[in-house]
């Protein structure tokens, strides 16, 4: 396989995906209370064998999955990658007992993750966390943290049994917050030390001082913040290595993040289909809107614009399924491209339709209100242009200046 085709199967499992999209999810995503977890609608995820395909595919896998589901139902699919970005750390850098657990639940739609990275003070800056990790009475020794680049020390809970830490801060914009059943936490272990002092906690919603409260966000799926009043984990709940959390953090977004292009992609084909429909069929000025080149140009843009992101998501997971060395660039390049296409794409498409497609209920208006968001959870488009020029300038071999 390239990177820039599928294979028939592929093919045919998308036009499947499509079909059961529209036929057996979006009914019960209508059904559904804006944000709020729609358990319903993750019970038919999971009897569908979609949630446990998580686990089991690659990047290029999880971006069909992804586009498929956007195309005809834009909650499934949202409801789908919450449940992969919230759970892949666990299946990634889980113990076993962690993996036995939690990852059997997820997949048959019957316990909800969340991915909680993001804080009041560190959103685009995420090595800047302020959610502290102190270390509880009669934890072991180490606690001032490790030198400067050498291996974490080992942490264990306290010889009681009681926790080796207490977590103390707040989330906030964390999608599926309030009403997850675990969150994977990022928490800063050793202060003063960005990005290395970082340790990753997988924690249930029941641990005591552990509260939430919901956001009322212009996307319809659920968003909350969440308070951590010495919320009690052990070592049992690390997630990897401790002080090295941000690894998890950043392997997560490296998957995930051609994905959300993948779901920008399918929201931008749902629009620039809704536009060819309506451009070949609308009355206007003695012919069809199509027959103004105006309008035909304007559409041939849009597709476009919609191929281009298409192949650049599509060969940033194929990337990543053979272990690429450049999978950072590639990922913010795919999903940079494709998030921002997708604006522009579902307002042309708006634009084409006129008043009609800013009536609440119509296709384009719940579409112009979900593709904004991409653009700016995990990692904004300004900062998967740093990530770009960062890695073209890490890769870039050194020369001497021209007339040195």
């Amino acid at each position: 396989m390239t990177a820039f085709s599928l294979e028939p199967g592929h093919v045919t499992w998308c036009e499947e995906l499509r079909t059961l999209a529209d036929g057996r999810l979006r009914p019960l995503a209508e059904r559904g209370e804006p944000g709020r977890v729609n358990r319903p609608l993750l019970a038919e995820l999971g009897a569908l064998g979609l949630l446990a395909r998580l686990f089991t595919s690659g990047a290029l896998d999880l971006c069909l999955m992804r586009e498929s589901l956007a195309h005809s139902c834009t909650e499934a699919e949202t409801a789908l990658a919450l449940q992969g970005l919230g759970a892949h750390p666990v299946h990634a850098h889980g113990t076993e007992p962690q993996r036995a657990h939690w990852l059997p639940r997820v997949a048959d739609g019957s316990a909800v993750a969340a991915f909680a990275l993001t804080e009041p003070d560190a959103g685009s800056d995420a090595a800047a966390l302020s959610l502290r990790a102190a270390r509880d009475a009669g934890a072991r020794a180490g606690a001032e943290g490790p030198e400067a680049g050498a291996a974490p020390a080992p942490l264990t809970a306290a010889p009681d049994g009681t926790s080796a830490w207490r977590l103390t801060g707040e989330k906030c914009w964390i999608s599926n917050a309030p009403e997850a059943d675990f969150y994977t936490v990022f928490a800063r272990t050793t202060p003063g030390a960005g990005a290395r002092g970082v340790t990753a906690f997988l924690v249930p919603a029941d641990r005591p001082g552990l509260t939430g409260t919901p956001l009322d966000m212009l996307s319809p799926h659920p968003i909350g913040a969440l308070a951590f009043d010495a919320v009690p984990v052990t070592a049992a709940d690390v997630l990897g290595v401790p002080d090295r959390g941000f690894r998890v953090a950043m392997d997560t977004l490296n998957l995930f993040r051609p994905s959300v292009g993948a779901f920008a992609v399918g929201m931008a084909q749902a629009a620039l289909d809704a536009a060819l429909a309506h451009t070949g069929a609308r009355d206007a000025f003695g012919g069809k809107l199509r027959d103004l080149q105006a309008v035909s140009h304007q559409v041939a843009e849009m597709a476009l614009r919609t191929e281009a992101a298409r192949l650049m998501v599509y060969a940033a997971a194929t990337a990543y399924d053979t272990g690429a060395p450049d999978v950072p660039k590639r990922a913010a390049m795919a999903k940079l491209l494709a998030t921002e296409t997708a604006q522009y794409v579902v307002d042309r498409a708006v634009q084409l339709h006129g008043a009609r497609a800013l009536r609440r209920g119509h296709l384009l208006e719940h579409l112009y209100r979900e593709v904004r968001a991409p653009r700016v959870y995990e990692g904004a488009s300004e900062v998967q242009r740093g990530i770009i020029a960062k890695e073209l300038y890490r890769t870039q071999q050194p020369t001497e200046e021209a007339g040195a």
